[in-house]
């Protein structure tokens, strides 16, 4: 078996933009949850509609998951919007 060697320039874009892309964020069950991570979205998607959002709670109701849709325009906003989310401070994880 070979090792392939590749380089940024050789690899395609897997995703094609503008892009429905969802992004997953869980965090604990608070009233706000929503709400504060939608105005989070906003200001990075500013048409981002927070009435899209989905939760499911966790079976014991402690944790929250969010099911964000953004209408993303380039790989540069996915990153930005990772970055913010994972760094706020309701947020346990985003995938």
């Amino acid at each position: 078996m070979t090792e392939q060697n590749v380089s940024g320039a050789e690899t395609a874009e897997l995703l094609t933009f503008p892009t429905e892309f969802p992004i997953k964020v869980m965090g604990l069950s608070r009233a706000d949850f929503a709400e504060r991570i939608g105005a989070a979205v906003r200001e990075l998607v500013p048409e981002f509609d927070a009435g899209t959002i989905t939760a499911t709670a966790s079976r014991n109701g402690k944790y929250t998951a969010l099911n964000v849709v953004i209408q993303a325009q380039s790989r540069e906003q996915l990153d930005s919007i990772y970055r913010m989310l994972t760094a706020h401070p309701l947020v346990k994880v985003v995938l």
